[in-house]
């Protein structure tokens, strides 16, 4: 019998289908609504609506007594799905572990409207954090930028956006297993049996629908697909954290390579034996936490911390 690809202690995934993206399929993981967790009496959390398409959920530490640095959070869902609820539980350890803010935004996805709202959306909602920095308790001068998944992936043509529009600018770039390649989709030999919880076929349903046409085109934007942007130079200091079969891996640990070429410091971590979206369902084991606990401390060592 062959060894198992997956890592010990997330070899039941093999036992897992991944997500299904058929338009009935899609259409009812919309219409659930995810319940937010109870973040307990020292985390405070209070919905604010920024604009009829944007909207946060806004965490911060009880009693917090100056203003404190504070994360943009984008979640995942392939383009397709997702909501800011579902990443409630790292939200709220990121501010008890920090003592900082995070602001889990509500955006169009790409099945609401065609790219590139889903970045004009989260980079509106980025801009709120610092022109509003004062109302809210916040530090305007050191706001990061993060997601995971299809969200790391606007997270990253975010920070693009906000480099070139040279408006407001995160200090920092957490990038979780981010979707960041339309192109990946023409590759043949991306497939893989292994890959689970996001597929190569769930890869070009979701940016077909992002892009509104055919995956690898010529002419996708940048801030779209942020793996097309030829230069790099100038973007905030970035941390990629990625499962070894993950169908996003490569792609992935080349975005790193070319940010840390340009000049952008750029800490990578593979996760061997790790599919996509494996903290999601395994979230109780040490490889987990251990994936956390290096996101919080790669925002620590950026500045991003109440910690002075």
């Amino acid at each position: 019998m062959s060894a198992s690809p997956y890592h010990p202690e997330l070899r039941l995934v093999r036992f897992l289908p991944s997500v299904p993206t058929g338009r009935r399929a899609v259409s009812l993981m919309r219409r659930r609504k995810a319940r937010g967790a109870d973040p307990g009496p020292d985390v405070t959390v209070e919905g604010i609506v920024l604009s009829p398409t944007v909207s946060i959920r806004l965490f911060r530490p009880s009693g917090a007594a100056e203003p404190i640095p504070a994360l943009l959070w984008i979640h995942g869902g392939g383009h397709l799905f997702g909501s800011p609820e579902q990443d409630d539980r790292p939200n709220i350890a990121f501010v008890r572990e920090l003592g900082i803010a995070v602001a889990a935004v509500r955006y169009r996805l790409g099945s609401d409207a065609p790219a590139p709202a889903s970045v004009e959306d989260c980079y509106a909602a980025f801009q709120a954090l610092a022109r509003r920095a004062a109302d809210w308790g916040i530090d305007a001068d050191r706001l990061a930028i993060g997601g995971a998944s299809a969200g790391g992936g606007i997270a990253a043509g975010v920070a693009l956006y906000a480099h070139d529009h040279g408006d407001v600018r995160p200090l920092f770039q957490l990038l979780v297993y981010p979707m960041l390649d339309d192109r990946t989709v023409l590759k043949p030999d991306v497939a893989s049996k292994h890959h689970r919880g996001w597929n190569a076929k769930n890869n070009r349903h979701g940016w077909t629908t992002y892009t509104g046409g055919e995956p690898g085109r010529p002419g996708v934007s940048p801030y779209v697909a942020p793996a097309r942007r030829e230069d790099l130079t100038g973007l905030p200091p970035a941390w990629i954290g990625v499962g070894t079969i993950d169908l996003f891996h490569d792609e992935d640990v080349e975005y790193a390579r070319r940010l840390n070429e340009a000049g952008v410091p750029c800490e990578l971590v593979t996760v061997p034996g790790a599919t996509h979206g494996f903290d999601q369902m395994f979230a109780r084991t040490d490889v987990v936490r251990d994936f956390w606990q290096r996101q919080a401390d790669a925002l620590r060592a950026a500045g991003i911390t109440a910690d002075r």
